[in-house]
């Protein structure tokens, strides 16, 4: 335990870890598991184009999903492509600016104008009246993302695409085996889009997903992730080389089968982070509805500086200095980033607010619980101390060029 400000890692003391404790370090599962699955398809030549464990792969989401139909993707954010171009998507698309870049790139790259709209403080998911003040004659879409696994406002979000002719998708990457009012997230919308990249709390190395009850968009969708074939060597549409490897549905069906296990072992790191943190002032752990499913796959603080004279920035450096490689999930927001400075938007107080004070913490199978403890250790030292933090933060970097911190 650390005694005093001097001690922590970034003013001179030593750090609380002697290796790197990673947001998102991937699980790998059962490695004997996944070697004999990747001996059987080395064994079997079947390398990619659709073959077995990938089929079964995709089976395996679609009932986690609580939906009929899964088309495995090399990774979501192509997934998200072929979804817009199956729906045949133009003009304007409305989502959040409060998500991972993927999100509005993926748009963007196949020609849509994002339109970013601004997030409800309580959930930081999509706001359906800020969604309603946005539609124009150009909307074409809605995309809502359910934000570090905490679901949108997905029946709101139903009527106002209803009541105005939109397609209404989800960008839900964070949210396998989450539900919401007792339905598994995957089955809203039109269709949802999963996300298996290795920081995931289930990973194919690479990969994603687009789950639906839509047959006949399921099957457009095969075919576009397939060159456009509608049969062998004949294409019938155009597309494009989408489709999940079999080394990589191996490593997914390995994740898969410790699902459990991980999601049990997440809710006991987001408890004693909660324990560990309680009556911080100004520091609240992102809490989830403990009456739904969720995979407690992140660890989010959010920190109010006026309390804590601390700002999440300074925290962050004073973490990585202890070799705690905490993550701004997500900031900036969307519409800061150069590439959509100038997209239409109003004004997005709560997205920016938002973003500037949250902060995720290491969690997932390889965090154990004395490396929590160690983690709020120096957490509730900064925060305890945050005037002094700040000044020292400050003395250290010089005051041209740092951004404003809480007097």
């Amino acid at each position: 335990m650390k005694r005093g400000v001097s001690e922590l890692a970034y003013f001179g003391g030593s750090a609380a870890f002697l290796q790197k404790v990673f947001v998102g370090r991937p699980n790998v599962g059962d490695r004997a598991r996944f070697l004999d699955r990747l001996d059987w398809v080395l064994n079997n030549r079947w390398l990619t184009n659709g073959g077995p464990l990938t089929r079964e792969f995709e089976g395996r989401v679609a009932e986690l999903a609580g939906v009929r139909h899964c088309v495995a993707t090399c990774n979501a954010t192509v997934a998200l492509q072929l979804l817009a171009r199956a729906c045949g998507l133009t003009g304007e698309v409305l989502m959040p600016s409060l998500t991972f870049a993927a999100t509005p790139q993926a748009m963007r790259w196949i020609g849509l104008d994002v339109v970013f709209c601004d997030v409800d403080p309580a959930t930081a998911c999509l706001d359906p009246a800020r969604v309603e003040a946005a539609l124009t004659p150009r909307t074409s879409a809605i995309i809502g993302v359910h934000l570090w696994g905490r679901p949108c406002a997905v029946d709101e979000l139903d009527k106002i695409a209803a009541a105005n002719g939109l397609v209404l998708l989800y960008d839900a990457a964070h949210a396998l085996g989450v539900t919401t009012g007792g339905r598994p997230i995957g089955g809203f919308g039109v269709a949802e889009v999963f996300s298996f990249h290795a920081t995931k709390v289930v990973n194919s190395f690479e990969g994603g997903a687009v789950v639906t009850d839509d047959g006949e968009l399921a099957a457009r969708i095969r075919r576009m992730h397939n060159f456009g074939f509608a049969s062998p060597g004949t294409a019938d549409s155009v597309g494009t080389n989408g489709k999940m490897a079999e080394v990589a549905a191996a490593m997914g069906l390995t994740s898969l089968d410790t699902f459990a296990d991980s999601v049990a072992h997440n809710e006991a790191n987001y408890d004693l982070y909660r324990a560990e943190l309680a009556g911080l002032p100004g520091v609240r752990v992102i809490g989830y509805d403990r009456q739904e499913r969720n995979n407690f796959h992140y660890l989010v603080l959010e920190l109010d500086g006026k309390i804590t004279r601390l700002h999440r920035d300074v925290l962050l450096d004073v973490l990585r200095a202890e070799n705690v490689m905490a993550q701004r999930y997500f900031a900036p927001g969307c519409h800061e980033m150069p590439p959509f400075r100038g997209e239409p938007a109003g004004t997005l107080p709560h997205t920016e607010r938002i973003a500037d004070r949250v902060l995720a913490l290491p969690t997932g199978p390889s965090v154990t619980r004395e490396d929590i403890r160690r983690i709020c250790d120096v957490v509730t030292m900064a925060v305890n101390h945050g005037a002094e933090v700040t000044h020292r933060w400050r003395a250290r970097r010089g005051e041209a060029g740092t951004r404003e911190v809480p007097e």
